[in-house]
């Protein structure tokens, strides 16, 4: 059962988060208590072993080994490693809920397009929704564990109302050496023509409103198939579990308190309990136990999928919807602020604050630009820039005459020493400016035949 803490972290508080921590179904401390534990035992009868049990020239070669071990633990990038496989868990994890094929919109289609408030109306839009579910519950039972023991065989399908025993007969006759959830599909299309023919439908864009929304609900029982089948590579979660369980291998090692080699040799603090190491292992094995519960979101874990209950769910509210609201409309009226040009809902006295606050008109609106500055200034060339660069530029990306070149850019020939430096003190001196502009117009006069 998905355990749900939105309502604990609707509002951002002192020790918000921290409450969390003290929940324990769906705790990371559940999930990863008996790998603790052995960790700890471990550890604990190393540290013995050491202390008690060998040797001065043991422990010498323990010590050896055990710094060995501590620097191996450098050479595993494990944030990386597990970093980027979570997040690859993760997306799927999203994508696979967004995959479950949920019958609201086809409801919705169906109960506006398939008419008849007779018997037969009403035959023809429960019969396609339920064909719907049944899809549904068909391919779920091929990838839930939970689904599959409330439906373990055909009978209890059948027992359900999700299929008629003539139904089953149909279902059961079609060999197919592949999963066969798409066969209410078909009957579903099938149906939804005859219902055409009979004028139920009562126009070829309605009937293909309904074959658009089936196909939508049909490609979401595939993807779900699909990520049933094709899992991650096998290869890459051993390469992330094997990195893991052996970096805390070393650590088991390369952890331990070690004695000072030589007398009189101050060695490192003896830590009893391993703070820094017990707390990497519950920060890394907990990673890797997030991937691994989310990985098959449809198994029983504590925050699997609840596909039974959106089974029951799915079913009660499409027949609903077919049936018992086909045209079944509340009067239409004028509504409370028919007179009103503008309409403003109440607001209780836990919410009366807010009428305070004005509403957002953009983050601009508020800004204020000084007076010399709104003024309009013509399209014409000013001192300060000066309108040879136009000209100049324009001459330089369109069809430049042969008299321009490089040279009237600030060196140009020594017979004209205006043309070497126009500018001044960090600008353009418009009398050297417009000396260039006359005398790249007389050549290209010049240069026209």
């Amino acid at each position: 059962m998905t355990v749900s803490y939105t309502l604990k972290v609707a509002n951002s508080r002192f020790g918000g988060f921290s409450k969390l921590l003290f929940c324990w179904k769906g705790s990371i401390y559940k999930l990863l208590y008996k790998e603790f534990i052995v960790f700890v035992v471990l550890y604990t009868m190393l540290s013995i072993i050491y202390r008690q049990l060998l040797t001065k020239e043991q422990k010498r070669l323990y010590t050896k080994v055990a710094k060995y071990c501590n620097r191996s633990t450098d050479l595993i990038p494990m944030s990386f490693v597990l970093g980027f496989y979570v997040t690859l868990i993760v997306n799927r994890w999203w994508a696979q809920y967004t995959s479950i094929p949920l019958p609201d919109q086809l409801m919705c289609v169906i109960s506006s397009n398939v008419h008849g408030k007779d018997e037969r109306g009403r035959i023809l839009r429960r019969t396609l929704i339920r064909y719907a579910n049944l899809s549904a519950l068909l391919i779920l039972r091929s990838i839930s564990t939970r689904v599959l023991k409330r439906f373990p065989t055909m009978d209890h399908v059948v027992e359900a109302g999700f299929m008629t025993q003539d139904e089953r007969k149909k279902f059961e006759c079609l060999h197919s050496d592949f999963n066969k959830y798409w066969i209410p599909c078909v009957w579903f299309t099938n149906l939804a023509a005859q219902a055409r023919r009979d004028g139920r439908i009562r126009d070829d864009v309605a009937l293909r409103l309904l074959m658009d929304e089936l196909n939508l609900y049909r490609a979401k029982c595939s993807m779900l198939f699909h990520y049933d089948w094709i899992s991650i590579p096998l290869v890459y979660t051993q390469v992330v579990t094997i990195a893991v369980y052996s970096f805390f291998a070393f650590c088991l090692i390369g952890r331990q308190f070690l004695e000072p080699l030589e007398p009189g040799q101050e060695g490192d603090l003896d830590m009893y309990i391993p703070l820094s190491t017990l707390l990497q292992f519950f920060f890394y094995a907990g990673w890797l136990k997030v991937a691994e519960q989310i990985i098959n979101p449809f198994g029983e874990d504590d925050d699997d999928f609840e596909t039974n209950k959106l089974i029951d769910r799915n079913l009660q509210v499409s027949l609903l919807s077919v049936d018992d609201m086909y045209q079944n409309l509340p009067p239409a009226v004028k509504d409370k602020y028919w007179n009103e040009s503008t309409a403003q809902p109440p607001y209780t006295t836990a919410t009366a604050a807010e009428t305070l606050k004005p509403s957002f008109l953009g983050s601009t609106f508020d800004m204020r630009v000084c007076e010399d500055t709104e003024q309009s200034q013509p399209m014409e060339a000013s001192p300060a820039v000066p309108r040879i660069q136009t000209p100049l530029l324009s001459r330089f990306f369109a069809a430049a005459s042969p008299a321009i070149s490089i040279k009237h850019l600030g060196w140009g020939p020594r017979g004209h020493p205006h043309l070497q430096r126009p500018w001044v003190d960090g600008g353009f001196d418009p009398e050297a400016v417009a000396c260039i502009e006359e005398e790249m117009e007389d050549e290209s006069q010049d240069s026209e035949p």
